[in-house]
């Protein structure tokens, strides 16, 4: 319904034509978050076909906006290494990031994100949501949608809904390289300790850890995998208890560099030589595995990388973009250094 009588179209029109409210309309004009995809596009039709035109101007295309980054917890380098890059692409794009935590010193959950919570991030106005290494429910996924929060999860612990974007490495691929290696030093009992086992990370290096096996004629045997946190003190355990079967594993593949500290550390304790007596390698490459006793063979994973990547995806979704892939999964590399050998002769 074109102007035909000269008059400037108004707001009331563009909101009457498109079946939305003015201050929805104001949303999209002024490229505030809080609309879903769809709602933007039938707003911007309904502004071409009333001919409705700015009174300064055209004002799309929108500001970056303000991401919310939501950490499980940030008691480990993996996460810190994931923020650097998050703020990294948001300096890039001139994107604004706050922060929060789940768990703050690393113990229970403090307050589960839910609805409700992501209504109030609509309401302050945040363009998306990246959420790291933490659960979402069908019902917080479908808030997102409705309220049109961008979401984009880094590592998910638990499988998600396919229309869901999601951001990591190829572990499953890591976990061939980490095992091929220590088969080539002549290791057989190699065990896999690693985080959750709901996690989906941690599962699809697992499947990694035994296609090689099974590659290399090596039956995994599932007294050698063990499952329970990404941090050093569940290394030690898991460690501990690998270290205490009849036939103990000549090599350790972590799940983490977390967990890699831990191995090592229970390796100390039982006063064997690393990598004369034990082997160890980890997964993520984060700061200071140049500086274990011995240098820590690991794992890379781009995980600065990983966090660009999330926050510029997060702002095409907010924008209401369709991203370049719903999975992105960027390439690891093993980087060997000396906490691995050939194991000792018995």
């Amino acid at each position: 319904m074109a102007r035909t009588n000269g008059t400037r179209a108004t707001l009331d029109a563009v909101a009457a034509a498109a079946g939305v409210s003015k201050a929805t309309v104001s949303k999209v004009l002024n490229g505030r978050p809080g609309v879903s995809g769809e709602t933007r596009e039938r707003v911007r039709e309904a502004m071409r076909r009333v001919g409705y035109t700015p009174t300064t101007g055209p004002r799309d295309p929108a500001p970056a906006g303000t991401v919310q980054v939501v950490f499980d917890t940030l008691t480990n380098p993996y996460a810190l290494h994931v923020l650097g890059g998050v703020l990294a692409g948001a300096d890039e794009l001139g994107a604004e990031v706050v922060t929060s935590v789940l768990r703050p010193d690393g113990g229970a959950r403090v307050r589960p994100p839910g609805p409700a919570w992501l209504e109030q991030l609509s309401a302050r106005g945040r363009a998306g949501l990246i959420l790291v290494t933490s659960e979402l429910t069908a019902e917080e996924i479908a808030a997102c949608h409705r309220l049109g929060l961008g979401l984009v999860v880094v590592d998910p612990l638990n499988p998600l809904d396919e229309s869901l974007v999601s951001v990591g490495a190829t572990n499953w691929a890591g976990g061939v390289q980490a095992t091929e290696h220590l088969l080539s030093l002549g290791h057989r009992r190699i065990g896999y300790a690693s985080g959750q086992d709901r996690s989906v990370p941690a599962r699809e290096r697992l499947h990694g850890y035994r296609e090689a096996l099974e590659s290399a004629g090596v039956r995994p045997d599932p007294e050698l995998v063990r499952f329970e946190a990404f941090d050093p003190d569940a290394g030690r355990r898991m460690t501990e208890a690998l270290l205490d079967l009849a036939e103990p594993p000549t090599a350790v593949f972590a799940g983490s560099d977390s967990i890699a500290m831990g191995v090592l550390a229970a390796a100390r304790g039982r006063g064997l030589r690393v990598p004369g007596d034990l082997s160890v390698v980890g997964f993520d490459d984060t700061f200071g595995t140049l500086w274990t006793d011995p240098p820590l063979t690991t794992v890379h994973q781009p995980l600065r990388d990983m966090g660009r990547v999330a926050l510029r995806t997060t702002l095409q979704l907010a924008r209401g973009e369709t991203p370049d892939s719903h999975h992105v999964q960027l390439a690891t590399r093993l980087l060997v250094r000396g906490s691995t050998g050939p194991p000792r002769r018995r």
